[in-house]
């Protein structure tokens, strides 16, 4: 009889453990990088500039509908200068691409990879990440947005990164001293709007 009753609680363990830790269910969402975007604004003393680079690759995952992870990669050598023209925006853009700033040549990627998601609210979370651009990663944190539109979902971002916490070291005043006028400043911003599809 003890047997029996013993052997009837730990099957009785195991129907709960299954219904209690049921597997989520996972669905991996491709990036549309024709449809996604992300857009750069740099600052320095007397002004600012702009423009964007294109993605190369993407996904982002969702655990029972809700956003749990995912990665992206941009092409560095797609960055395009949009507040200048002519000879002027030519001349910027092969700068940022030389060793000066992005060293394009060496490393044509920048990678983004999700550690962490805490739901905020209705389609709102908070990211952890981390970002790898000339080699050197760095651990960031931002707020994300997820919206549906015509059967597509777009989750976007505004993030501040460092530049020199890369290694970008061009016209910055924490490398460099007595600039003045010429400092870039290091603090430069990215407005990202992911595009998903099945």
């Amino acid at each position: 009889m003890k047997q029996f009753f013993g052997t009837f609680a730990l099957l009785a363990v195991l129907v709960f453990a299954g219904t209690a830790f049921k597997a989520v269910d996972v669905v991996t969402y491709s990036v549309d990088t024709e449809l996604s975007k992300v857009n750069w604004k740099a600052y320095k003393v007397t002004g600012q500039h702009e423009g964007y680079v294109n993605l190369k690759s993407g996904s982002l995952d969702f655990a029972d509908g809700v956003l749990s992870g995912g990665a992206f990669e941009v092409d560095m050598t797609s960055m395009v200068v949009t507040d200048l023209e002519g000879e002027w925006k030519a001349k910027l853009e092969g700068h940022l691409k030389s060793e000066d700033f992005f060293s394009i040549e060496k490393f044509p990627t920048a990678a983004f990879k999700i550690t962490k998601v805490t739901p905020q609210g209705p389609n709102k979370y908070k990211v952890e990440g981390d970002v790898t651009i000339k080699e050197t990663t760095k651990s960031i944190r931002f707020t994300a947005d997820m919206t549906e539109e015509d059967g597509k979902m777009t989750a976007t971002a505004a993030i501040e990164l460092d530049r020199s916490d890369f290694d970008v070291r061009y016209g910055s005043a924490s490398f460099f001293g007595n600039l003045g006028d010429k400092t870039i400043y290091d603090n430069f911003d990215l407005t990202v709007a992911l595009v998903v599809s099945e």
